[in-house]
């Protein structure tokens, strides 16, 4: 008995919070084949617990009893989501990342993984930008809300650490996407929505739009090596401060050349039209990997081009159950 309790003392619970989403997705794929004895995963979803509530998040750790937790969860979109509800997008995730930090400090969670996101930065500042300039100037307008709210989770992770000792930390991944992203073109980032509009252009005999000029530059990771990356985050990073999770700059491509790689992976052979009139939102984010490369120089991430055949793959067989906006 007394052995049995030592190893019911030494597991691990982990608990995902956004555990139905991209990356949550993309979490339990990876753990399916990478499973250690001394953990049990557990993946949440918006069913589980409205993690805006306090009362339901306390029920959800009390329920769980979680030694470590990665919080995915957020209220999240691409430029066009945030424009005119950026007071929406500050107060849902202050009150969602405020319940979860107080839970997991109340619960003596052992180890806490929060996400930032390289769009938080500041809008001027000089490329690539590091973990050491998070704090240095306001964010880009079009995002302020969301910026400011995670930068708090920044901010409090280290205060926790001061005050109470608590292992909290975050990582900060570039563009992510892949299986089981939001395609909804009014409500997902650039490549969910790209995807989406490929795939209706391609099948209506319609003209393929993009939104803006194409000229905007970004690093996109792929949704797999992203799951990776936290799970190591979870069982190995010990720093407090961020870490940031992107590939090496040499791979930032611009909008026009992902989008292109869509049409290629859809065959698309018909007319493309840019609508310069909308906006491209923040030109460059480019983000240095340094840090992490310390830590694993040998990562090999997927290419942008392979990770869209991948996605827009996925996408073709799920159709009718993607996220794409349709009721």
């Amino acid at each position: 008995l007394r052995f049995t309790d030592t190893i019911q003392m030494e597991k691990k619970v982990i608990l995902v919070t956004g555990g139905s989403g991209l990356v949550g997705k993309g979490i339990e794929m990876v753990i399916s084949s990478d499973k250690r004895e001394d953990e049990e995963w557990i993946f949440l979803s918006s069913k589980d617990a409205n993690l805006i509530s306090k009362d339901e998040t306390f029920a959800v750790f009390d329920k769980y009893k979680p030694t470590h937790v990665i919080h995915l969860a957020a209220l999240v979109g691409g430029l066009y989501a945030h424009m005119g509800n950026n007071c929406d997008y500050f107060r849902s995730n202050v009150k969602m990342d405020d319940n979860i930090l107080d839970a997991c400090r109340k619960n003596k969670v052992k180890k806490l993984v929060a996400t930032l996101s390289t769009c938080i930065f500041p809008d001027k500042t000089s490329y690539p930008i590091n973990e050491t300039m998070l704090h240095n100037g306001p964010p880009h307008p079009s995002n302020a809300a969301f910026s400011y709210a995670k930068r708090m989770m920044d901010l409090r992770n280290k205060k926790y650490n001061e005050e109470d000792g608590c292992m909290f930390t975050s990582v900060v991944p570039c563009n992510v996407f892949g299986p089981h992203d939001n395609f909804d073109p009014l409500h997902a980032h650039v490549m969910g929505a790209l995807i989406n509009r490929a795939y209706e252009a391609k099948k209506n005999g319609t003209a393929f739009e993009i939104w803006g000029t194409g000229a905007a530059l970004r690093q996109f990771m792929y949704s797999l090596d992203l799951a990776k990356l936290f799970i190591w985050a979870l069982r190995e990073y010990q720093e407090i401060d961020p870490i940031i999770l992107a590939p090496d700059e040499a791979d930032e491509v611009s909008i026009k050349d992902v989008a292109m790689m869509i049409l290629e992976a859809f065959d698309f052979k018909g007319d493309v039209k840019f609508l310069t009139d909308k906006p491209d939102g923040q030109l460059k984010r480019t983000a240095s990997n340094a840090k992490l490369r310390t830590y694993l120089p040998q990562f090999q991430f997927t290419t942008t081009r392979q990770a869209i055949r991948d996605t827009v793959q996925w996408y073709v067989d799920n159709y009718h159950t993607a996220r794409t906006g349709r009721k």
